[in-house]
């Protein structure tokens, strides 16, 4: 993972030049997040579409996936090379010039939105990997546009949802009624408070399960009532139980301490 300037820290949440080379074709499942995903492939173009959705399928040279509770599915021949990026829904604004609820459950070509950077995937094809993140984030940089920011209300409300901070005591907190922060948080990421933090928590655990904790452990650090609840919600969200994605993501984990193959109900 590269390093992100301080400028864009803001804007862009993390950034990886990625190199994966499996030598078989298969389908990588993209998790819902509380972020939009910006990537680059070079080689081949990126294959991918909503899960469930097979008419959203496509070949891009530049993806833009705006935020959404439902999975990506990508698809691959063995290799996969490029830049991913994950844009903060600040990030949308002061970097694409749009609210991230313009691209809330699409899938875009960075053209569509911003055409000054449609020179990016010939770019990138020609540049050494270990300086693809740099010029993608420096041409991110050139195009921004820092002044174009959330209300300052919303933008609290929004890092305190993802935070998992009870709608209730967010509403309170920037001074609005529930009804309204319903109302201006999905005019701003496309996602009602509660589905924002149900996609934000799942985001968490992933990376929780990652790390390497147990499935119990996860569960309690990151919100949720039980084992079994973690389990329904990675089911509805990511289309699959936690081991399963696991298993899909590293092959060769026996076992996390009584976390992969430790399941609670479906």
């Amino acid at each position: 993972m590269a390093a992100v300037p301080a400028p864009l820290a803001p804007y862009v949440t993390s950034v990886v030049a990625y190199d994966v080379r499996s030598g078989a074709p298969g389908t990588h499942r993209g998790l819902p997040s509380g972020s939009l995903t910006l990537v680059l492939p070079v080689g081949d173009p990126l294959d991918v579409g909503w899960s469930g959705a097979p008419q959203s399928r496509a070949r891009h040279w530049s993806t833009l996936a705006g935020l959404s509770s439902r999975a990506a599915q990508i698809h691959h021949g063995g290799t996969q090379v490029g830049v991913q990026l994950a844009l903060s829904p600040a990030g949308a604004r002061a970097l694409l010039g749009v609210p991230a609820a313009a691209l809330a459950g699409e899938i875009v070509e960075l053209p569509d939105v911003v055409p000054a950077l449609a020179h990016l995937p010939e770019q990138l094809a020609e540049t050494p990997a270990a300086r693809r993140a740099g010029v993608v984030l420096r041409a991110l940089a050139r195009v921004g546009r820092s002044e174009l920011r959330p209300r300052a209300d919303v933008g609290l409300a929004l890092a305190q949802l993802t935070r998992g901070v009870p709608v209730g005591a967010v509403a309170e907190e920037v001074g609005l009624s529930r009804r309204h922060l319903t109302t201006l948080v999905r005019a701003e990421c496309g996602l009602a408070p509660k589905e924002l933090q149900r996609v934000s928590r799942l985001e968490a655990s992933r990376d929780a399960l990652r790390a390497g904790r147990r499935l119990a452990d996860v569960a309690a650090v990151c919100g949720y009532a039980d084992q079994a609840h973690l389990t329904r919600d990675w089911t509805a969200l990511a289309g699959c139980t936690p081991t399963t994605w696991l298993r899909e993501e590293f092959p060769f984990v026996q076992d996390l301490g009584g976390g992969v193959g430790a399941e609670s109900g479906p």
